[in-house]
């Protein structure tokens, strides 16, 4: 009896910290890929300014483009957690569509090495982002699936672990379809 008894206290144990441990490894994987989406923004942040500039030698007269793209750098810098900085970065994004358009407009700015290259490295960044943002919401789901599965749902309320928020970028240009005119 006491055998049977003592067998099913180790299991229990072995389940409750082989739950506290997955918990804890899951949400500490999750901090080191936020931290990684969070170095890939900085970097595409430090590179919006040497665009404008680019931009602002051939077409200084287009001040509002120029504003909107500083200015939402300037919020996506200062946003706080994944759905505040998701949201910045979509208008972002949407900002710097409007400067590459403008650019568009100035052959001779599409000609500049200098601008080819931010652009081009901006390009690269954005899908180093991509994947970064993947592996981020993949941690998460894994980490918000196991607070919510039993055992390790005990385990999760006992220790205060809670569901984190993906980081989900909406492209919404990508999702419509085409309007076509003849």
């Amino acid at each position: 009896m006491w055998i049977i008894l003592g067998s099913v206290l180790v299991v229990a144990v072995l389940l409750f910290v082989g739950s506290y441990n997955g918990l804890v490894r899951l949400r500490v994987m999750s901090d080191n890929a936020w931290a990684d989406i969070d170095v890939q923004l900085k970097r595409r942040h430090d590179l919006v300014p040497n665009l404008v500039e680019a931009v602002k030698g051939y077409a200084g007269h287009e001040r509002q483009t120029l504003e909107a793209v500083i200015n939402a750098r300037s919020r996506a810098m200062g946003a706080q957690g994944p759905a505040a900085r998701a949201e910045a970065e979509n208008m972002l994004t949407a900002a710097l569509r409007q400067l590459f358009a403008l650019a568009e407009a100035y052959p001779q700015l599409r000609a500049v090495e200098s601008f080819s290259q931010l652009q081009s490295t901006l390009g690269q960044l954005e899908e180093t982002i991509q994947d970064a943002r993947r592996y981020y919401n993949a941690v998460v789901r894994d980490l918000n699936t196991k607070i919510a599965v039993f055992p390790s749902n005990i385990v999760a309320t006992l220790f205060a672990f809670g569901p984190r928020e993906f980081f989900e970028l909406e492209d919404a240009a990508p999702r419509q379809a085409p309007t076509v005119r003849f």
